[in-house]
């Protein structure tokens, strides 16, 4: 993953290389020195995890996005982002008690929520056994309750996965999408529903040329109509233009592909698909989000779901192209940021009286099966007859989530702890306070079964540690000591494609309980007082992946230094303050590394850390500094020097508490 080129290396190229307009994965801004030392550049994808069928909107200076939620609820969470590259839920569209008409199981529920802004409205319209739309005065909410699309029979089927375009003029009209061979457009009235005629554009797709022709959006750009259409749900994206808004075919041009050629040969995504209509940013630049599979070579993530990416849009003439994926750092967009963090699993202490927007539920009869109230400062989750539980999407691949449980088991059918299912729920694994000829402590993964008795007492520790597709339990009296819970267990089955790419989503993560109430103190995912594996990280310049003899680790590739960062690393509440940081690493030659939060511009670092030699490459060793107490859930930046490429290897980062 090395980002300078042979080319710069050898002196070909002397100027700053835009990495937009380059094929290549490693051909990006190598002789500029605060690229190494700043954070103007951003990877794929910046909504990690299942991120399906994104739809964008622009309004001044805020960036909305929404999608398909499928079965998980509250359905349609809303995105924001000031830049494009860092997203937080502000929003759910609908509540599961407005939800009657919901399909309630994997592969079914909401699919392409479509978010768009007219007449003086925010409006979301979504499909679910019919088209559907709520609106709002602010993307924040309240949303109303759902209102039906009225067909007639002159429009035809109403379909699913439609979106909206807003003209010039401020006319909207909806995309109409279904089925293989209908495509349709037509003008949409202020509350929302069908007027007008009906262009029809079946022709588009008349033959199958593109598979399914599904999921069309659109722009506009110098008075010409830009139509996008995706293949299928891993398939290709296309582009046709038109000069005018028409049905006849003479008056549009097919331009093919979207997307440039993948070349970089470990860009680990298909070719993206699915895109939002491209917007146009002040500075005359255009950007789009699509979704994509995960897979590097062998290694299997389309469990993962399908993951949305940022690529800038560029033109050649009238002819839009979109970046070809890589793993590359990209050049992020000419925009200011609000303070958000990376996108990734969050932590809650159950300290608030609504549920935090990330979570989400399974079914519609879950959502009602827990309490913030019950007892302060506590999430209790009510079973009955079926599992009671509350999910997040899962975003990374590496993290340490741990929650405290407070719960007794005396039967058999009695579980509470933390939880990860795939899309279609055939695959979970499970981390329990159970019974099982007494008390147990058991981590479940099919038929791999692995348990301890538990000497605890009600109330304990769980975390599970996810290194790829390893994953490993602990349990702990007092959140200081930890047990292994016997041998890791092989996530593979769980992380790779199942049938119906897993139900068309991705794996989630967090707390269960059976057969009784279960009360939870706090759930956190990428725990700072576990270690944090360097090779985790979300975003980096300057640095690479490494492979050594007892495990991988993270060096710097230029003689400017470089960074890498993972995101949402939980420091604990105030009462948990960070005391130390550990850094396991070996050197070549000695160094000094910086451990900055959240950005590399603004507070200065926490930490300056010394690494002496250790012998070599392959004999890491621990370095330990004192630091200012911080708390609290931020993204950790690791600094490299400069004039330190491939002589300090990082293996892990961890905080420890003050005592």
């Amino acid at each position: 993953m090395a980002q300078v080129s042979t080319a710069v290396a050898k002196g070909k190229i002397k100027s700053t290389v835009d990495i937009q307009n380059a094929n290549s994965r490693d051909l990006a801004y190598a002789d500029s020195l605060s690229f190494h030392q700043t954070v103007r550049t951003y990877v794929n994808p910046v909504l990690p995890g299942d991120h399906p069928d994104p739809t964008l909107l622009k309004v001044e200076n805020d960036f909305y996005h929404c999608g398909s939620s499928f079965h998980f609820t509250p359905y349609l969470p809303v995105y924001h982002s000031t830049d494009l590259v860092h997203w937080e839920i502000i929003s759910r569209v609908v509540a599961p008690s407005k939800a009657a008409f919901v399909t309630d199981r994997p592969s079914a529920g909401i699919w392409q929520g479509a978010i768009t802004r007219f007449y003086g409205s925010y409006w979301i319209f979504f499909s679910a056994n019919g088209q559907w739309f709520s609106k709002a005065a602010s993307p924040k909410g309240p949303w109303s309750d759902p209102v039906q699309v009225k067909g007639n029979p002159k429009t035809g089927p109403l379909g699913y996965d439609n979106s909206i375009f807003v003209d010039d003029d401020g006319k909207p009209y909806m995309l109409i999408k279904n089925l293989q061979k209908i495509n349709r457009i037509q003008a949409l009235d202020r509350d929302g529903q069908l007027t007008d005629t009906v262009i029809n554009l079946d022709w588009i797709n008349a033959r199958q040329q593109y598979s399914w022709a599904e999921g069309p959006v659109m722009s506009k750009r110098n008075g010409i109509y830009y139509y996008f259409p995706a293949g299928d749900v891993s398939g290709g994206q296309y582009v046709l233009k038109g000069s005018a808004l028409t049905a006849d075919s003479t008056k549009w041009e097919r331009l093919g592909e979207f997307f440039k050629p993948v070349t970089d040969p470990e860009t680990g995504f298909r070719r993206p698909n699915h895109i939002a209509a491209p917007v146009q940013l002040d500075d005359g630049t255009w950007w789009t989000i699509g979704q994509s599979y995960e897979k590097v070579r062998a290694d299997d993530w389309y469990g993962t779901g399908r993951q949305t990416g940022l690529y800038k849009v560029l033109w050649e003439g009238d002819r839009p192209w979109g970046v070809a994926p890589t793993t590359a750092p990209l050049e992020r967009p000419k925009l200011p940021r609000s303070g958000i963090l990376w996108r990734s699993v969050q932590s809650d202490y159950f300290d608030h009286d609504t549920l935090n927007p990330a979570w989400h539920f399974l079914n519609q009869k879950a959502a009602t099966k827990y309490s913030l109230s019950a007892r302060k400062g506590w999430m209790r989750l009510l079973p009955d007859t079926a599992r009671a539980h509350v999910l997040q999407k899962e975003t990374d691949h590496y993290y340490t989530t741990v929650t405290k449980v407070d719960y007794n088991a005396t039967d058999t059918a009695d579980k509470a702890g933390l939880y990860l299912t795939n899309g279609n729920q055939k695959v979970t694994v499970q981390l329990y306070s159970g019974y099982n000829n007494g008390k147990k402590i058991i981590f479940k993964m099919d038929t791999a079964i692995r348990s301890i008795p538990n000497t605890f007492g009600n109330i304990v520790w769980l975390k599970i540690e996810r290194k790829e597709h390893s994953l490993t339990g602990w349990c702990s009296g007092d959140g200081k000591k930890w047990i292994a819970i016997g041998d890791p267990v092989s996530a593979v089955g769980m992380d790779k494609v199942q049938p119906d790419y897993n139900s068309w989503v991705g794996t989630s993560v967090g707390l269960f309980a059976d057969s009784k109430l279960a009360d939870f103190e706090f759930f956190k995912c990428k725990d700072g007082f576990s270690a944090l594996a360097a090779v985790g990280y979300s975003n980096y310049f300057g640095v690479e992946k490494v492979k050594q003899e007892s495990g991988k680790g993270v060096t710097t590739t230029s003689s400017k230094g470089g960074w890498l960062m993972i995101s949402g690393v939980d420091l604990g509440e105030n009462k948990g303050k960070s005391g130390e940081v550990e850094i396991i690493a070996s050197a070549i030659k000695g160094g000094k590394l910086e451990i900055w939060l959240d950005d590399l511009e603004s507070g200065g670092p926490v930490a300056s850390i010394p690494l002496t030699e250790t012998g070599g490459e392959n004999n890491p060793k621990a370095f330990y500094k004192t630091l200012k107490n911080v708390s609290g859930r931020h993204d950790v930046f690791i600094k490299f020097p400069a004039e330190s490429n491939r002589e300090l290897f990082i293996r892990s980062i961890r905080f420890i508490k003050a005592k």
